[in-house]
């Protein structure tokens, strides 16, 4: 069946008793039980939830894994599958990664001494030489942020089986409507639902799937015992999303297109970032291992004049962090969402002071067109 129909049936066969076509919210924090050492199969909501069930059934269902896991927010997800680590053990990461996960790394998870060590993840020979007798995983972006460069999955996914390591894919600015990783031999993926899958900023949430099932037993164990779980009226606010997942990914994908290209004539940008123009470097493999080239578009204009004028004088589009959401957003990586990342790093990835990044939404791409050449001063 099409991921877009999976997607749009997500819980519609939940309720058997009513026939309700939405999953129910089920408010509530613990089960009554029918009696003496019984279950309903729930029983404490942080344990389980129908709610939050159905959605991680649903992603489980969309990713081809075994099984589903949904976590207040995508950083949540993220410590949560950490604790799969223990004392001593390496990791491989993208370099040019959000800097939000780039501080939970460097600035609590090292505190347990858990080590990291960056590299350019779309070279898979830079990735083997990162390698240690003591790595145990591999941490990628499918197509990183901000500078969206493209890993090759299924290389990446047989260095990690030769390795005997886990491969774990934060697919948040593809979803698996444009890529599923675990067709390509991952492990893991992990999102920030919060962004596309939820796709109406109104919310925050994480989710995992697994494709195995006793390593999906494993993470179930952390996120019961941790609780970072994601409670039912977001767990419902996601699934709401998902449902519209593939229609709204079309017209932003048609969208990022239109003006990567624009941006791509102007006099004053200097650079454009958008796997979907024919020559970035990761065009034809992204073109053979996904459905599409995602809504992310980043760019840098001549000057750090311009970065004011642009994330001020847009009208349509809102200066304001996060993605994905069916608005489009424009932000200054730098000084907001990579703020973290060292400044040395900053400046050889390339993030810099006239770099700029658009997640571009579901409106009419005359109208964003027009708002950025008048923000120019065309």
């Amino acid at each position: 069946m099409n991921i877009a129909t999976q997607a749009a049936q997500i819980g519609l066969e939940w309720d058997t008793r009513t026939g309700a076509v939405t999953v129910p919210i089920y408010q509530t924090a613990t089960f009554r039980h029918p009696g003496l050492g019984q279950s309903t199969g729930y029983d404490y909501t942080r344990s389980g939830n129908p709610t939050r069930q159905a959605l991680e059934e649903g992603i489980a269902r969309l990713e081809g894994g075994a099984r589903g896991f949904a976590y207040a927010s995508g950083m949540a997800a993220i410590a949560n599958l950490l604790l799969l680590f223990k004392k001593g053990d390496h990791l491989v990461v993208t370099e040019d990664l959000y800097g939000g996960t780039c501080r939970l790394f460097d600035q609590i998870f090292t505190q347990y001494e858990l080590s990291f060590t960056y590299v350019d993840t779309s070279d898979v020979e830079a990735v083997r030489r990162a390698i240690r007798p003591e790595t145990k995983a591999l941490f990628v972006e499918s197509l990183t942020n901000p500078l969206l460069k493209v890993a090759d999955i299924a290389a990446l996914s047989a260095l990690c089986r030769e390795r005997g390591i886990l491969h774990i894919v934060d697919n948040t600015f593809l979803t698996p409507y444009l890529l599923r990783p675990f067709d390509f031999g991952a492990d893991i993926t992990v999102y920030s639902a919060t962004k596309y899958l939820a796709g109406h900023n109104d919310t925050v949430s994480g989710l995992v799937a697994v494709k195995d099932p006793q390593l999906a037993e494993r993470v179930y164990f952390l996120q019961n015992s941790v609780g970072a779980v994601l409670g039912p009226q977001d767990s419902w606010l996601t699934i709401r999303g998902m449902k519209t997942l593939s229609v709204r990914l079309d017209r932003q994908q048609e969208n990022a297109a239109r003006i990567a290209h624009w941006l791509a004539a102007h006099p004053r940008v200097r650079k454009v970032y958008y796997p979907g123009l024919a020559d970035h470097p990761g065009h034809e493999l992204l073109a053979r291992q996904a459905r599409g080239f995602g809504a992310m578009v980043a760019f840098e204009v001549e000057e750090h004049a311009l970065v004011e004028r642009l994330l001020l004088k847009t009208k349509v589009i809102s200066f304001a962090e996060s993605l994905g959401g069916v608005e489009t957003l424009i932000t200054f990586p730098q000084v907001q969402t990579h703020a973290d990342i060292p400044q040395e790093l900053r400046q050889r990835l390339g993030i810099n002071d006239v770099l700029l990044r658009l997640s571009v939404g579901i409106e009419d791409g005359d109208d964003l067109i027009d708002d950025l050449a008048q923000a120019f001063g065309n």
